[in-house]
């Protein structure tokens, strides 16, 4: 399983990014990617989780986030708006080992992707 994340950027606060996640080796009908992040000197933090059926577990619970996918790509977005200076951050989608029962938490993601800089300021 590859992951490649894009979509970083500087923005202005109050503005939006979308940012995709290409997976490699996973299976359109059968995958589970989530997006997690890591703002300067802090922990990683988990943002949400989707399966390819469309289940969508929200763990950073922000309306600001939506998580989506385009399974015939094999791709994953996490849609931003209103993005605040907080949400800078190393932004990484990751991949359990098996996608059956999988958790939706940092320590769940077996595979990672190099990650996308997201710098939020004026």
């Amino acid at each position: 399983v590859q992951l490649v994340e894009s979509g970083g950027g500087l923005v202005q606060p109050g503005g939006s990014l979308r940012l995709s996640c290409v997976a490699s080796g996973v299976s359109p009908d059968d995958f589970y990617i989530g997006w997690f992040r890591q703002a300067p000197g802090k922990g990683y933090e988990m943002v949400a989780c989707i399966s390819s059926s469309g289940r969508i577990r929200n763990v950073l619970q922000s309306a600001r986030f939506t998580i989506s996918s385009d399974n015939a790509k094999n791709t994953v977005f996490l849609q931003m708006n209103n993005l605040k200076p907080e949400d800078t951050a190393v932004y990484y989608c990751g991949a359990p080992a098996y996608t059956g029962m999988p958790g939706c938490g940092v320590d769940d993601m077996h595979y990672w992707g190099k990650g996308t800089l997201v710098t939020v300021s004026s």
